[in-house]
């Protein structure tokens, strides 16, 4: 599951804290409802995550671990910036940026392959540690991306024409270490 809004709206966060707006907090409660179908919750430890996870693991008794491998991206000079700013900045960028995600990066960002490195590395705990449960991941549109691109072997150069919305749900199965995509995007837990 992707976090709601933050406060301060759309910007290339990366691992900036910035916590849940309002309307984040109704996103995140509107899109689990009363369906709470996990055995675990992991979470990125960044406020906008953990702190959802944190309020839902307690309302309902789950064990809850948090994972500084499921961080956002380092956006790097774009950290905290809207699109607007770093169009302002450099113009075109952002769609250099979108066109070829892995050699366009914003100068002192992570570089994808070690973000999908670290994002893969946790991944491959979990489904081993947490073999036939349903564990909810709370993070981020980049960890959703490598995450996706991790279980379907897709080529990162791909994983941002996957558009993530805010406080969306993503579920993968695992069998036989075979993944398989079950639904993506979806704004509620028991559709």
């Amino acid at each position: 599951m992707r976090h709601g809004e933050p406060v301060g709206g759309r910007r290339y966060r990366g691992q900036v804290d910035d916590p849940l707006s309002e309307k984040g907090w109704a996103q995140m409660r509107a899109a689990v409802g009363e369906a709470v179908p996990w055995t675990h919750i992991v979470s990125s430890p960044l406020l906008r995550c953990r702190a959802f996870a944190e309020t839902l693991a307690g309302r309902h008794g789950l064990p809850l671990a948090l994972d500084d491998r499921l961080k956002e991206v380092g956006f790097g000079a774009w950290e905290g910036k809207s699109a607007a700013e770093i169009e302002q900045d450099a113009p075109g960028t952002l769609a250099q940026f979108k066109a070829d995600p892995l050699n366009a990066r914003p100068q002192g960002a992570e570089s994808l392959t070690d973000f999908h490195a670290r994002v893969a590395a946790a991944l491959d705990e979990l489904v081993v540690q947490y073999a036939g449960q349903h564990v909810l991941l709370v993070g981020h549109a980049g960890v959703m991306r490598m995450a996706l691109a991790w279980a379907l072997h897709m080529p990162l150069a791909n994983a941002y024409r996957i558009e993530v919305a805010t406080a969306s749900l993503t579920r993968l199965r695992f069998d036989s270490g075979r993944a398989s995509l079950i639904f993506h995007g979806s704004p509620r837990v028991d559709q």
